[in-house]
């Protein structure tokens, strides 16, 4: 695949289908408008090839301090009008949420009971 393919591919939305690097960057709001984050990167599941989580960045300033919050995919909605992920969740639920630091390793993913935990956390969002 050509460079001009790859990058026509990596822009573009096809229908219900989106680049995941055009998910990457994309702000995250809640319900009330609220801006809580930004998507970092999504987590796709090997063996179903569906995405299972978007990691958005939340809280710290400049980068400092800042948060990973594995989101599940499905609390996410996307809103054209606002070009970005709304969740029905507040600045509260998150802080309290499971998450990885900025400068630790998110070895956690290999950890079954963690993944069961985050989860857990947001089965009442789902």
């Amino acid at each position: 695949m050509d460079a001009r393919t790859q990058e026509s591919l990596a822009s573009n939305e096809v229908g219900s289908l989106i680049s995941s690097g055009r998910v990457t960057g994309t702000e995250v709001y809640n319900v009330k408008g609220e801006h809580l984050g930004t998507i970092e990167h999504v987590m796709i599941d090997k063996l179903s090839g569906q995405v299972g989580y978007a990691v958005m960045s939340f809280g710290g300033f400049l980068g400092i301090g800042e948060k990973y919050h594995p989101l599940p995919w499905a609390v996410l909605d996307f809103d054209p009008a606002k070009g970005g992920y709304i969740v029905d969740l507040d600045k509260k639920t998150l802080e309290a949420a499971p998450i990885y630091a900025n400068t630790s390793d998110p070895s956690e993913w290999d950890d079954r009971g963690w993944r069961g935990r985050v989860d857990k956390y947001y089965q009442p969002y789902v």
